[in-house]
């Protein structure tokens, strides 16, 4: 099973940004760990990061016809974006939303999601760890 993990914007500076709410790891450390589960799970994984929403965009419709499932972090565009669900509901890909913190006990601003709607499931508040919860619910979404 090919999974794709999208990570929005600032998410390639973890281990840097407010590590008190993010964690020490470095988003080298998280691929690392992605790249690991997939392997002990038999999954095919493809790993992007970006801070443009074009971008995001761009991969999730090229995911259209050769990736069973996605695991996004939309990070800030979690709040403003609606063509990032609007792209995931137009491939019809299940999706699993990831955020690091637990944005539901952050800013007002951080409980309002607009790619819950296109997602299967979210995962939050459960650090990296988050992305391998995400990728074996994916596993047992699609049934493999």
């Amino acid at each position: 099973m090919k999974i794709l993990v999208i990570n929005g914007p600032n998410l390639n500076m973890l281990g840097i940004r407010e590590p008190d709410i993010y964690g020490r790891e470095t988003y080298e450390d998280l691929c690392r760990k992605i790249r690991a589960h997939a392997e002990k799970r038999g999954l095919e994984v493809t790993l992007y990061q970006s801070n443009h929403e074009g971008d995001l965009v761009d991969v999730i419709q090229q995911a259209y016809g050769n990736i069973a499932g996605i695991v996004i972090n939309p990070g800030g565009y979690t709040h403003t974006s609606v063509a990032i669900p609007d792209a995931i509901k137009a491939v019809a890909i299940p999706a699993v939303e990831v955020h690091i913190s637990d944005v539901d006990a952050r800013e007002e601003f951080r409980k309002i999601s607009y790619v819950r709607a296109a997602c299967v499931k979210t995962i939050a508040g459960h650090g990296t760890d988050g992305y391998i919860e995400a990728m074996d619910y994916l596993g047992e979404y699609i049934g493999l």
